[in-house]
């Protein structure tokens, strides 16, 4: 075919577009691979579809399944495929007769031959703007022969190179390695992956290995099969999206908890809730989120550990007026099934609700997960999490996003432990702790890190009632809160005022 692509066409997959930079270069030869079930026939139909939307004749040649095959597929996701042609190349009978296995000829070579006529006589009828041929691993057991099917797939692109047809190749990849070298003949290669976890549900992902003279966007993405088609996740480049936005901060809504953040949370910032479990990490997370929704900013909280129900019961019982902002949508909460979900989905989720390109439709100016250990635990064969991460934060950041980030540390008193060290990623870190004190088991809650402005540094004691949340005087009184065990060095009864000596 001609090496020089006249401009370029789309996909049809608006992700797949996007990595691209646009789509497929015109009137090319462009190999997909991949194993079955990748969702290869799925891709070829939604690049015809596109090509039928803009008015281009398009045909689908198929050599491994039926038209009616072809057609059942697209019914799945609710497609009409009246308008493309399709041409269906089956073995002849003459193969399956028992006489054609006697003779002395070598009956591959009449086959191959009948075939590729068939094809080419199709394209000729038609004269197609788009074809897809599915697949190449039919061609390769005609051939019988890696040269004869090399040598038969260049003379196809030589003659689709005269017809102005811009064509994508399907395989199976069942012919090993070996067969590699076809992807120097194609323009470009597109490669589908279908990975099998432990538990839950596959995961697919794609790559472009070659696309030439195109800037694409390299390595792995994640893509999932809906009904409708395949919806891919570009992987996310923060350098990509610079955005500019005001420098302020974001309060609480609680007078003590923004005094000791020195104001609030600043636009664009990532915070860390830390701490053991049971400490009040997702109440102080969604006392932000109301806040910016009595702000009319959008709040979009994204929940692993607790179902709505319960966000909603805890929420209510605490004074927090969660309930008006969700039927406003001011405040939206979604929540994620860690065994159907990759990292790259994620991540495209939580993009589109900072673009306001969810259902929701207004961008979100705070994003909360809670809790990282939900991230981090629904996808443990994911490699690089933390790397994925830092891209979300930063691209977030980019857009003035304020993000909130719960983390469970492992234990109740004394050492704790954390999944992953993350607070190096975070821009605030607001530190949680259980101590003992009196015969009881208290809170305290202190801010140990913020990147951009001061805070207040001392210890104080948390509660939470139906009133809310209730931020105490510094203890400071006490040496070691953060061990869990403190020693007491004052001279009244811890927290009451009282005199140690009074009977």
């Amino acid at each position: 075919m001609n090496d020089e692509a006249e401009g370029t066409v789309a996909a049809g997959i608006e992700g797949l577009d996007d990595i691209l930079r646009g789509g497929l270069p015109q009137n090319c030869l462009f190999l997909v691979a991949g194993p079955p079930g990748a969702g290869k026939t799925t891709l070829a139909i939604q690049f015809l579809l596109e090509g039928i939307r803009g008015g281009e004749r398009c045909l689908y040649v198929t050599l491994s399944e039926t038209q009616r095959e072809i057609e059942k597929v697209a019914r799945s996701h609710g497609w009409d495929v009246s308008r493309i042609d399709m041409t269906e190349l089956v073995p002849s009978e003459r193969s399956l007769a028992a006489d054609a296995q006697l003779t002395v000829f070598n009956p591959s070579e009449m086959e191959l031959g009948e075939t590729t006529k068939a094809m080419i006589e199709a394209v000729q009828k038609h004269r197609p703007q788009r074809l897809v041929i599915d697949s190449l691993s039919e061609l390769r057991l005609i051939a019988q022969n890696p040269l004869r099917y090399r040598r038969q797939v260049l003379a196809l692109k030589q003659f689709f190179g005269g017809h102005n047809c811009t064509v994508l190749m399907l395989d199976d990849r069942t012919g090993g390695p070996e067969d590699d070298h076809l992807q120097s003949i194609a323009h470009g290669v597109i490669i589908l992956e279908q990975l099998v976890n432990q538990y839950g549900a596959e995961r697919r992902r794609l790559r472009v290995s070659k696309m030439r003279g195109v800037a694409f966007r390299g390595g792995f993405h994640d893509f999932a099969i809906r009904r409708g088609g395949l919806d891919v996740y570009p992987r996310l480049i923060a350098a990509e999206h610079m955005g500019e936005f005001v420098d302020r901060d974001l309060p609480s809504g609680n007078t003590q908890l923004d005094g000791l953040l020195g104001g609030g949370l600043p636009t664009g910032t990532s915070t860390l809730l830390l701490g053991p479990a049971g400490t009040g990490k997702s109440t102080v997370a969604t006392q932000f989120a109301a806040a910016a929704a009595a702000r009319g900013e959008r709040a979009a909280l994204f929940v692993f550990d607790e179902n709505i129900g319960t966000f909603r019961s805890r929420s209510r019982k605490l004074g927090l007026p969660v309930e008006k902002f969700l039927q406003s949508g001011l405040m939206t909460v979604q929540q994620v099934d860690p065994a159907e979900l990759s990292s790259g989905e994620f991540a495209a989720i939580v993009r589109r609700a900072a673009e306001g390109s969810d259902a929701s439709g207004k961008p979100a100016k705070m994003i909360i997960v809670d809790s990282l250990n939900g991230y981090l635990n629904a996808m443990p064969e994911e490699k690089f999490l933390t790397a994925q991460l830092h891209e979300l934060l930063s691209y977030l950041g980019q857009q003035g996003v304020a993000t909130i980030l719960t983390v469970t540390q492992s234990g109740m008193v004394g050492h704790m432990a954390s999944p992953v060290d993350t607070t190096y990623l975070a821009d605030n870190v607001i530190l949680f702790r259980y101590f003992e004190a009196g015969g009881s088991v208290r809170r305290a809650i202190s801010i140990v890190k913020k990147r951009n402005g001061q805070h207040e540094r001392t210890i104080r004691e948390l509660d939470m009632n139906e009133s809310g949340i209730v931020i105490g005087e510094p203890l400071t009184d006490f040496h070691g809160i953060l061990t869990g065990v403190p020693t007491y060095v004052g001279k009244s009864n811890p927290l009451d005022g009282t005199p140690r000596d009074a009977k």
